[in-house]
């Protein structure tokens, strides 16, 4: 199971959000750069980079330092927030960026996330972020009345080779994520499924690769490292038990 350690990037700097709330966030002194090259040196392969401030522009606000972390750090990168256009798709390709995550911009158009498929093929992750079944956009301040798997099935065969599912209830509580749901999500998906939001401690990452579905590729790991419920050099060893 591939483990996602998670950068969170606003105004520079590493943050953490309880519930896509930006009014309810946690600011480390760590840097993202230095906070990438960490998960790096400790053997990490994969890297989940949140950019807020795009989230809330619909712009690629922190471009540069993405890049920067690209570059340094050489690891399997996948990038979401406010991506809206395929020039914006091609800025994050341009830099080195492994997939990019479209969210509230398929959803809101899926001829869109279509095209950005076909035109960047392997290269989308189509992130579904969910309160009470209930698929949310635009940072998560907007609910929707789509149940997020209506909406799964809608686009299912448009060729996204990633699908992030974050229970947003969960996301920045440390209260284990939503299993239940993700395996219906994963059950569904025509690609394989990231899960997101929740996790609290190395038990987590246990009970997912118990669940023994295929259709599930790897988890997000992000306040838990933050807050030092979670030890990086006991999650590193997750890699390979």
């Amino acid at each position: 199971m591939k483990i996602f350690p998670a950068i969170d990037i606003k105004n520079k700097k590493c943050v953490r959000l309880v519930k896509g709330d930006f009014d309810n966030k946690t600011e480390y002194k760590i840097s993202p750069i230095d906070q990438a090259e960490k998960y790096k040196d400790h053997g990490f392969l994969n890297l989940h980079i949140i950019d807020l401030d795009g989230a809330l522009t619909g712009q690629t606000v922190n471009l540069d330092l993405i890049q920067e972390i690209v570059r340094k750090c050489d690891l399997n990168v996948e990038v979401g927030g406010g991506v809206r256009s395929i020039e914006s798709i091609q800025k994050y390709k341009d830099i080195g960026v492994e997939k990019v995550i479209l969210g509230s911009a398929a959803f809101k158009d899926k001829n869109f996330l279509k095209e950005a498929c076909q035109k960047f093929p392997n290269q989308i992750a189509l992130g579904l972020d969910a309160k009470d079944g209930y698929l949310s956009v635009s940072g998560w301040k907007e609910n929707t009345n789509q149940l997020t798997l209506d909406f799964l099935k809608e686009v299912n065969d448009f060729g996204a080779s990633r699908l992030i599912y974050t229970d947003i209830n969960r996301d920045g509580m440390k209260q284990s994520p939503n299993f239940e749901e993700t395996k219906k999500v994963a059950d569904t998906s025509n690609c394989p499924v990231i899960i997101s939001g929740g996790v609290s401690s190395i038990a987590d990452i246990k009970k997912a690769k118990e669940l023994n579905n295929n259709n599930i590729e790897g988890i997000i790991v992000g306040k838990a490292i933050y807050d030092g419920d979670i030890n990086l050099d006991e999650l590193v060893k997750e890699l390979d038990a």
